[in-house]
Formats: structure tokens, sequence, C-alpha cells
């Protein structure tokens, strides 16, 4: 693809707060930025006072001010006073609520899952349950996220509207302190091997990994497998922290470069380690990012664990909350890290993008060396040293998941079917042909990159092809259509884990999920097997 660089477009004043940060780099650019402030701020005088009808200069303000980031990361984001608390609330691992995540989009507010024995489970909510209206006001006609009226204060009752099944309902939640537990799940595998699941870096993150560890330990655990797959990061901090607890203090584990040079700093171990010795896995996947990297990405360039599963996500950028006015802040993109070995992760290349606006994924990938002097890849994620088919994903699991096929079926599979335990559930070969059935009658659609490319090549050439090739052009096509067909049954192991995922959270919650995976998860079986296999998990590292 061709690369071109966006223009950089100066919408509004909050760049001033950028200026201050960077103040060494933009001296020679103080005219250029002080004369696009002033233009700016003229501009929104004039519009405000002489356009036709009325404006809202809020929400003028706030669009300027989401479009001006945009040109950026996805990460550099402005947070109002709702979004700062938030912010502080995912960081700090407990809130007040009614303990549920629930997903806003298309005027629609639907419970996605609800964490046992909180006031949503209390009240009898489930995952699928769309909520119609919250009090008095109709989700449809709340022009905010609506998720926003559910939170409150401990001790305070809540009345919704719901749909389940087609069937609508009310209920009464009262809300109470939620905590967001970073080890969520942790457990004996066998007799000497310990499963630490750790679901995010928030600031609980390494001290509930330490206290898991131990507890496992007294246990009579000797292996360790430590599963950040599905985390999104978090603190770099807890990162830095949980990797400390397999290497020595002292050991240095990121260092970050900006063009900024107060943050062009390198992060230590601090603190003593917890175990040198235990053989240690890693497993990560494509939604493990951020801090899970670092993690995940350390452990392996220093040689101090296996990393099992899929290729992370390639998240390598650092950003810090900076204060602006009124209690509302800016989440700035500061700086790149780069692991022991040298290398920076991060996938997506948002400073030169491809011609329709999209950021560039890297290909070149440079090598490093790990300590013992193993090769290993920057640029696209974290790879692990063995790859289990069954984690990875591809554009039709995307598509099946952000078009709901995969939620919604498990929905209809919760209320169809009935289960005694998790020992219990099985699903078998019908089950999934009943769900290829549902999956092709959604009309869902997505497009591969051979499609892209046939799409374009078609477009750009057709005054160049005569109508024969045109044809063939159709017919390839149309065959890669039908493809996507066939292709649920080619990816078959990937696209069930991921509908026995949602399906078993429905009856046993996530404890019933990790349970199920002690003895049915590829990814852990495999873990397991190689660290009861010494010569072959010294031989990796070595």
């Amino acid at each position: 693809m061709k690369k071109i660089i966006r223009s950089k477009k100066v919408l509004i004043p909050v760049v001033a707060v950028a200026f201050l940060v960077m103040s060494s780099s933009f001296k020679s650019d103080f005219f250029e930025i002080a004369k696009q402030i002033e233009i700016f701020t003229t501009l929104f005088k004039e519009l405000n006072m002489n356009y036709v009808d009325e404006t809202n200069p809020a929400e003028l303000m706030d669009s300027a001010i989401k479009n001006m980031l945009d040109e950026l990361d996805p990460y550099t984001r402005f947070l109002n006073e709702q979004d700062v608390e938030a912010y502080k609330i995912n960081n700090a691992g407990e809130y007040s609520g009614i303990g549920a995540l629930v997903r806003s989009f298309e005027s629609k507010l639907v419970i996605v899952e609800p964490y046992k024995g909180y006031p949503a489970d209390k009240a009898g909510l489930k995952a699928g349950d769309e909520i119609i209206k919250i009090g008095d006001i109709k989700v449809a006609d709340f022009d905010d996220n609506a998720s926003e009226l559910l939170k409150g204060a401990n001790n305070t009752s809540v009345d919704v509207t719901f749909v389940r099944q087609g069937e609508t309902k009310t209920a009464t939640l009262n809300r109470e302190g939620v905590e967001v537990d970073a080890v969520p799940f942790y457990d004996m595998i066998d007799a000497k091997t310990g499963y630490i699941v750790l679901s995010k870096f928030n600031r609980k993150a390494s001290s509930q990994t330490k206290s898991a560890l131990q507890d496992l330990k007294g246990r009579g655990a000797e292996k360790l497998v430590l599963d950040l797959r599905g985390n999104p990061g978090g603190l770099l901090s807890e990162a830095i922290n949980v990797t400390n607890l397999f290497v020595p203090k002292g050991e240095l584990i990121v260092t970050t470069k900006s063009k900024v040079k107060k943050f062009n700093q390198e992060y230590k171990t601090k603190n003593q380690p917890e175990d040198l010795k235990i053989p240690l896995v890693v497993l990560v996947n494509g939604r493990s990012a951020s801090a899970s990297e670092i993690v995940s990405g350390g452990l392996q360039d220093l040689d101090r664990a296996v990393v099992m599963g899929a290729r992370s996500f390639g998240k390598g950028l650092v950003q810090r909350p900076l204060k602006l006015t009124y209690g509302t802040q800016l989440k700035v993109t500061i700086s790149r890290y780069y692991t022991p070995s040298g290398r920076c992760i991060q996938s997506l290349d948002y400073w030169n993008r491809d011609e329709e606006g999209n950021a560039i994924r890297n290909t070149n990938y440079k090598e490093f060396t790990t300590r013992n002097g193993r090769k290993v890849q920057d640029g696209g994620g974290v790879m692990p040293d063995i790859e289990i088919s069954s984690q990875k994903t591809n554009t039709l699991i995307d598509a099946l998941q952000q078009n709901n096929i995969v939620f919604d079926f498990a929905t209809d599979f919760y209320y169809d079917n009935s289960f005694g335990s998790v020992d219990d559930f099985v699903f078998s070969d019908a089950n999934y042909d009943s769900f290829k059935r549902y999956a092709q009658n959604q009309n869902f659609s997505f497009q591969t990159e051979t499609e892209e490319l046939l799409e374009n090549a078609i477009n750009n050439d057709e005054h160049l092809l005569g109508p024969v090739v045109q044809e063939k052009y159709k017919d390839l096509l149309l065959a890669v259509n039908k493809g996507k067909i066939s292709a649920l049954d080619s990816y078959r192991s990937e696209i069930k884990k991921n509908l026995e995922d949602e399906i078993i959270k429905r009856y046993f919650y996530r404890e019933g999920l990790y349970q199920y995976y002690l003895k049915h998860d590829e990814a852990i079986l495999a873990a397991t097997e190689l660290l009861s296999n010494n010569s072959k998990y010294n031989s990796i590292l070595n």
C-alpha cells in the first residue's frame, strides 16, 4: 500500500496543553501554534455569533476536540469529568454500581455479563437482557451513554425495564460497592502445577498475583501457568511489579523513548522476587495488550518464561493523563516502550496511513535476541514461543464477535439448554451445526483482504481491462464469498472456543469458565504438558 502522511489539524485551544508538555521541542514553532490558536478562537466566536441557526458551543467544541484527536492515535483522548472518574475507578479496582458489564450501542443498552453475587445478578438480570428504560428515562431517547444512569452511591436503588426473549420485564437494583479483582481466579491444574488468571493491571495486580502464587506454592505448586489472555493492560508500574515476582531486583524491564527528554526513562525492578526458579508458562492471545505485553515480552526476553498462545495485540505506546481545566483531562500518548531486548512491539503505525486514512500494520519485523541468544521480533505484538491454533483470530472470527453473532447465539442457547454443573457441559457437533445455520441466516457482512484487493483491482483498472477479465474478477469475488461459509468449518476449533467461552459464563459465571479451562482448554493442557517435560521446557529457553 502507498504510504501517505496525514496532516495534523490544529483545531482547538486544548493544544496549548500539549505545548506546555513539549515546550522544548516546540520553541521554533511557537509562532505557528499561537497563530493557529488565534485563528481557531476567532472562527469559533464568529461561527457562534453569526450562524443562521442556534448553535451549541459545548457540542461544537466537543466535536472539534474529538476530530482533532482522531488524527492521532486511538489512545490519545479527551476525558470529561465522568470519563476522569471512570478512569480512576478502572485503575483502583473498586466502584459503586450494579455489578455488571454493560454494552451501549445503536441506542441500545445490553447486559453483557452480570457479576456473581452483585446487584444485577441478585435482581435476576442475565446476559442478553436489553435495558429499554432506567427509572422514567427511555434509553432510546437518551443522547449520552445511558449506562451512566446505572451508576450511583451505595445503598441507592434504580428501577429498570428490560426485554428478554421478546418479553418485557422490570427489576429494582440496589447499588453497592463492587470489587474488581485483578486476579479473578487461581487454582491447581494438577498436584504440582498452579494456574493464575491475571485479567487486568489495576492497583491490585501485583499484590493479588503474589498472594495467589504464595497460596498455590503452599498447596504444592512447583510449576506455574500465568494466564494473560484477554488482559487489555493497565498500570505500567503494576506490569513491572508482576514481572518482578519472577526476576531479580534491579532488572531492566521497560525503556520508554519520547521526543520529550523527561519521558525517556528506564524502569527496573525494585523489590526482592517471589520465586526465581519456578518453571513458568505465560499464555497470551490477540486481546493481550499493553501491560500484558510488557510482562510477557519482558519474561520472554529474559528467558524467564515460555510464552504460549497466539500473537498478542501489539500496543507499544505509553499514555499519561494531563490535567486540564474544569476537572477534565487529556490522556495523551507520550512515548513508546521497549522490552529488555530493545524491541518495540507496536503493531499499527498511526502516523503513516494508507490512502483511506487507515493505520498501516507493521510487517517489516526486525530481529532481536533474548538474554540466552534466542531470536525474537518487534513490531507485531509478542510472538509466542509455541503457537496454539485455537487461540488465533482472523477476519471471520472478529466479524462474528463484532456483529454479536456469537453473543446472540449464546443467549438463545442458554434458554434452550440446561446443565447441572460445569462438568456436565458439552457443546456437540449438532450444536455447532445449529450455530452455522444461525450465522448464515444473520446476513452479517465482512470483507477479507482478498476481496479488498480484488475490488480495488476492478475499480482502478476497469478502463484497462477487457470485459472478459472483468468477469473473471467477479467470478473470483463470488468464489471468495462462498468460501466465507466454508470458513465456518475451516476455523471450527477457533470459533467453537469463542462459543464455549461465551456460553459457559451464562450458566456458571467466570469462575465456572475457568474451572472448565482446567480440564478442557487447549492452551492450558499444552502448557501443563510442556511443564511436565523439563528437558523440552529448558531446551526452548536455552
